[in-house]
């Protein structure tokens, strides 16, 4: 009989919060369409390449979307209590998910981390549309 590999909360809150927009998490805990997620995040990428600026392109702000998922997810696996992670990604493993401090920090790195996140996404956002409306004609950026 194989035993089957444990996972741990604190790994997968830094996957989701770091590389939450490639869907790192979803491989670590090996959940099906995980392929989906990263082929989308890279195809965006992608075409955000073929802009004349990366970075000021609708392909580069839909990658904001992904990225808030992975904030937020972080936050569920760090908030949730360890009987249910165990529950749902560890079951029937013979180890005890005990994380003690290491959730809380990974909680508070997401927050700075994902509020950075979206409050640029938002602000690129409107950078964005204001110029592509012409509102911003006459300014300096």
């Amino acid at each position: 009989m194989q035993m089957k590999q444990h996972r741990s909360k604190v790994i997968v809150s830094l996957l989701a919060a770091v590389l939450g927009v490639f869907g790192a998490h979803w491989w670590y805990l090996r959940r099906p369409y995980a392929w989906l997620f990263t082929l989308v995040t890279l195809g965006l990428l992608a075409y955000a390449q073929t802009f004349p600026s990366w970075w000021d392109n609708p392909a580069f702000l839909l990658l904001f979307i992904p990225m808030a998922a992975g904030c937020i997810e972080a936050l569920v696996f760090c908030l949730k209590p360890d009987a249910w992670f165990d529950a749902r990604y560890n079951p029937g493993a013979s180890i005890q998910t005990q994380t003690g401090w290491g959730p809380v920090l990974v909680a508070i790195l997401t927050v700075f981390l994902g509020g950075t996140v979206v409050v640029f996404g938002i602000a690129a956002t409107v950078v964005h549309v204001y110029t592509a409306l012409g509102w911003l004609d006459g300014y300096q950026l």
